[in-house]
């Protein structure tokens, strides 16, 4: 297998999707937090905590105490971690039916207007396509069949246990592994600049769409390839040179 010339990324041979907020923009949850009666900066404050509690699982491993006097379990799965950060963003004080309306919201989320273009691009260069997210793949395959989108994507990859949660290395070398491709020759594309971060430091080759954050975060290495939204990120991977 061809390494990098002289540090430059090469095209790839397959290519693992972010989904919430790079497939499947979260935005429209807005109006399930409003019927809850929860601010809409409340929103924003959700999402700040759910990427908190993933990364410090990332980073921990999740692990809980062992001993005879340590405490059950906690919830580490997806849904758990989010219904966590709702409970701490409203003090406890949300309804069960409202913080159930909101995870069900989240398996009705629409694609973004040019998601299938950019996964039809994929397969139609004959590249490996799949998903890639800090859960289970439940989610995933829930909004890609109901978007009429799973037909284009060959394995929807879960990042479980939370020790290979995202933007912990280990999560984006076992999708290299699921998709039997060196790390080098697998493209992330993802609009989240923490996960361009986590995917570089794992050798992955990174695509950048700015459709979320607008500017692309000044603490990380640039990604290899930037694009206006998830059509033009992918058409510059597969611009790269072979």
């Amino acid at each position: 297998m061809p390494e990098r010339p002289s540090g430059r990324p090469l095209r790839p041979a397959a290519l693992v999707f972010d989904v919430l907020d790079t497939l499947f923009p979260l935005a429209p949850l807005e109006w399930r937090f409003r019927e809850a009666g929860i601010p809409r900066v409340l929103m924003a404050r959700w999402s700040a905590h759910l990427l908190r509690d993933s990364f410090a699982l990332a980073l921990t491993g999740g692990g809980a105490p062992d001993g005879p006097d340590s405490p059950g379990p906690a919830d580490r799965s997806f849904e758990g971690v989010v219904r966590g950060a709702l409970r701490d963003i409203t003090g406890h004080q949300i309804a069960p039916s409202a913080e159930d309306a909101i995870i069900g919201g989240m398996a009705e989320l629409d694609p973004r207007p040019e998601a299938a273009a950019a996964l039809l691009a994929a397969r139609g260069a004959g590249l490996g396509v799949a998903t890639l997210n800090n859960h289970d793949g439940v989610l995933p395959r829930r909004l890609l069949e109901r978007a009429g989108l799973l037909d284009l994507v060959e394995e929807v990859l879960a990042v479980r246990p939370a020790a290979r949660w995202k933007p912990a290395p280990g999560a984006y070398r076992a999708a290299a592994r699921s998709l039997e491709v060196p790390p080098e020759r697998l493209a992330l594309v993802t609009a989240h600049g923490w996960d361009v971060a986590g995917a570089g430091n794992a050798r992955l080759v990174t695509g950048w769409s700015s459709h979320l954050e607008g500017r692309f975060p000044s603490v990380f290495a640039p990604p290899d390839v930037l694009g206006r939204d998830l059509a033009e990120t992918v058409d510059g991977l597969l611009a790269l040179p072979s």
